[in-house]
């Protein structure tokens, strides 16, 4: 079994990987993209909330605090997920920090803007419906603070010992304990605590995608073995000499790949909390999609008639319903089907039918209904979500007519502005402009017993590109960091150089403790912010 071997202190390269800042080009690059982020951040942020009116301050001085709050784990995300995806340029020479950092952002900025918004929305998906109904309330509030301050702090626990955590698993941790600490606080009420199956499913993503990582990169390096001669290759970094021409230009391909399937998957965990601020704390500009036209609303229109009717032929025949609302928070909490649920479903599937004609567009729709009308429409799509699985068989002629109807449904309630997706990059990009290095040493040298050579770097860039964006393709969450830091592992052992199992200790310690930790966190401090809101 070799020894470490670690960069010898004095060395260009630890010069190199000691270096606090990306230099002064990678600085001017990111500050005029910055500012014109920014500017553009505050004429839509203007814009949007032109339509709003208000008597008090207070609510825009929410909004304030809690995007601040809400940008700060997206900046700590940047620390670790984002920083996984610059450490094998930076540490094999093939790109100079400054250069490596702007470009990567430029590309998480590109995954972003292009990213569909099905992952920020399955992180949603995992909590309590009734804290979502609630979000502009005392409890919805705490549900979003507790979120997003425990992720921070855990993340921020990590980073320092430079341990390549998940702020994905901190984020999942983090829904759990605010879930199971609102089904505590709420007794035998029956109120949802955590939605299991949707857990379950994105759980295993998170716990399968290292395992593919480790896999597939120890196969792709012994693919290169058998097929690239080059001893060069298999040498790790002497100086601050870059690889081999096409080498070099592999490492810089995985590295943008893996930037942008970052934007597109990692990027969106924190844009379904920011929607949930802005819906909680300004409803009048961000409940309903303005941009769906009036015509699109006729549509809806004969869409609804088209599903009433649908769900007209599932009604047993003697079922009563008395409020419709109530049964299907019911339904969705306890998960059990019962005669009510259909009826209560075509009522207010009726019933919004009826609203968004009345109003003609969901941009005509009053201000003090705007948060009301959303509330209905996102029960009615997680109650037919929950149907196909829990409900009475249906044709697939009917469920294919459901869909269509929920997919109307999501468009008007689940949407991401153009803006939240810059500052998020923004974010992102900043946050791996400060805490690049750590992760970078860790990875480089902390997880092999040898360095990191140029072969090695590029099978676990190609295998973390390929694995985020399949994952993004099927809307599931997984984790930059668990994917590479395990390919990278994958390759130390196809390569027999011996693995550091101290470091890997650390990290399975921080993959184990991540979920209780976080969840303990947020539900402590759910607790602690309902008590102050009250």
């Amino acid at each position: 079994m070799s020894t470490p071997v670690l960069t010898p202190p004095g060395s260009l390269l630890d010069a190199k990987l000691k270096k606090s800042s990306p230099g002064k080009i990678g600085g001017i690059i990111f500050g005029v993209l910055l500012l014109g982020g920014l500017g553009y951040i505050g004429v839509k942020l203007s814009t949007d909330l032109s339509v709003v009116h208000s008597a008090s301050i207070f609510p825009f001085i929410l909004l304030g605090i809690a995007l601040m709050i809400a940008l700060g784990f997206e900046f700590v995300n940047g620390f670790h997920d984002t920083a996984n995806a610059v450490a094998t340029v930076i540490y094999t020479h093939s790109l100079e920090p400054h250069v490596a950092v702007v470009w990567s952002g430029l590309w998480n900025f590109i995954g972003v803007l292009t990213s569909s918004g099905a992952v920020a929305f399955a992180i949603i998906s995992l909590l309590p419906v009734e804290l979502i109904l609630k979000v502009s309330k005392g409890s919805g509030f705490s549900m979003v603070f507790a979120l997003l301050v425990a992720a921070i702090l855990w993340n921020l626990a990590t980073w320092w010992r430079g341990l390549p955590a998940s702020s994905s698993h901190t984020m999942i941790g983090s829904i759990l304990g605010v879930g199971i600490a609102n089904q505590l606080m709420q007794g035998n009420s029956g109120t949802a605590g955590v939605d299991w199956e949707q857990v379950t499913k994105v759980f295993k993503a998170l716990l399968i995608s290292p395992l593919v990582g480790f896999g597939l990169a120890a196969l792709v390096f012994l693919l290169f073995k058998l097929i690239a001669k080059d001893p060069r290759l298999y040498k790790a970094p002497e100086g601050t000499k870059p690889p081999p021409f096409y080498i070099r230009a592999l490492l810089v391909l995985t590295c943008t790949g893996v930037s942008f399937a970052h934007g597109s998957n990692d990027g969106q965990k924190g844009m379904g909390l920011i929607m949930l601020i802005l819906v909680g704390t300004v409803p009048t500009a961000y409940a309903l999609n303005h941009t769906v036209s009036a015509s699109q609303v006729q549509t809806f229109a004969a869409v609804s008639t088209q599903v009433a009717g649908t769900l007209g032929n599932y009604v047993e025949p003697g079922a009563t319903l008395q409020e419709a609302t109530p049964e299907l928070e019911h339904f969705i909490s306890t998960k059990k089907y019962e005669p009510g649920v259909m009826l209560a479903l075509q009522q207010e599937v009726t019933d919004i039918r009826n609203q968004a004609t009345s109003y003609g567009s969901l941009a005509n729709v009053p201000s003090a209904m705007q948060a009301n009308v959303r509330n209905e429409m996102y029960l009615t799509s997680e109650t037919l979500r929950l149907l196909t699985k829990l409900g009475p068989a249906m044709s697939d002629s009917d469920v294919k007519v459901i869909a269509n109807y929920k997919g109307f449904l999501d468009k008007s309630t689940k949407f991401i502005p153009t803006w939240v997706k810059v500052a998020v990059a923004l974010a992102l990009g900043l946050g791996t402009m400060v805490g690049w290095k750590r992760i970078v040493v860790t990875v480089g040298e902390k997880i092999g017993k040898t360095h990191l050579t140029y072969a090695q770097g590029a099978s676990a860039e190609l295998v973390a590109m390929v694995t985020i964006l399949a994952a993004d393709g099927y809307g599931l969450p997984v984790s930059t960091t668990h994917v590479l830091s395990s390919g990278v592992a994958g390759t130390m052992a196809a390569n027999r150089s011996g693995l550091q199992m101290s470091t890997l200790r650390d990290i399975a310690l921080a993959w184990v403790f991540t979920l209780p930790v976080a969840a303990v966190l947020s539900g402590s401090l759910f607790w602690l912010f309902n008590l102050i809101a009250k």
